[in-house]
């Protein structure tokens, strides 16, 4: 099963979801994600948030559409995508994909990238991706990437505070062999594939990958 979250986010920056149509999906509209997910024709199984960026009549609306409103107070100790991703974790995906999280508040974006080791700590990939961008997160190993024509830039940032050993394959434009990263480099952004796949691995640490548009 493949869970999609769409969250609130600056609507232009959620891509066309109707790519995303894999079997065995089940959405969840988080706040105003959930309006954004029922304009586009699909209903998600569950809303989940304090809904304060919605208008009462708009409310009354979604409680119409959506069978199952998880509503919480707009005092707490967790994000609107907090508690969904808290939920998608207990249905025990393959994968989960947060649309609607960036373009607005940098606290809120920031946050929720933060949030994806959650996706690391219960096994569980977890994709942020908006109309420029695809964002995951990795643990030591080595991994396959593939050419994406869409997607032409793949970047490399440490998430923990040293990456060891990190090495890109000669299919790379700009290869790498067995080097530490540090936070503040900017040495592995905007690289490029040159083959249909290539690889990357690295022995320490926490790396986000990032393929991003021209």
């Amino acid at each position: 099963m493949i869970i999609h979250i769409v969250a609130g986010g600056p609507e232009h920056l959620i891509p066309d979801l109707s790519k995303y149509t894999e079997n065995e999906i089940k959405w969840v509209g988080v706040d105003r994600g959930l309006l954004y997910s029922l304009k586009r024709g699909i209903v998600p199984a569950i809303g989940i948030g304090d809904f304060d960026s919605v208008s009462e009549e708009e409310l009354s609306w979604l409680r119409q559409q959506c069978e199952h409103l998880a509503i919480s107070p707009a005092e707490k100790d967790q994000t609107d995508i907090e508690l969904a991703l808290d939920w998608a974790i207990i249905q025990k995906p393959t994968l989960i994909r947060l649309f609607g999280v960036t373009g607005g508040r940098l606290d809120h974006s920031l946050a929720t990238i933060q949030l994806l080791v959650k996706g690391l700590s219960n096994q569980i990939e977890v994709e942020l991706i908006d109309q420029q961008n695809v964002l995951s997160l990795y643990e030591p190993g080595t991994y396959k990437v593939y050419k994406e024509l869409e997607y032409r830039y793949i970047s490399f940032l440490p998430f923990s505070e040293k990456i060891q050993g990190m090495t890109l394959s000669n299919d790379f434009k700009y290869p790498l062999a067995d080097c530490d990263l540090t936070w503040g480099t900017s040495l592995c952004v905007s690289n490029e594939l040159i083959q249909e796949t290539g690889t990357f691995s690295f022995n320490h640490g926490i790396v986000i990958m990032v393929k991003s548009k021209d």
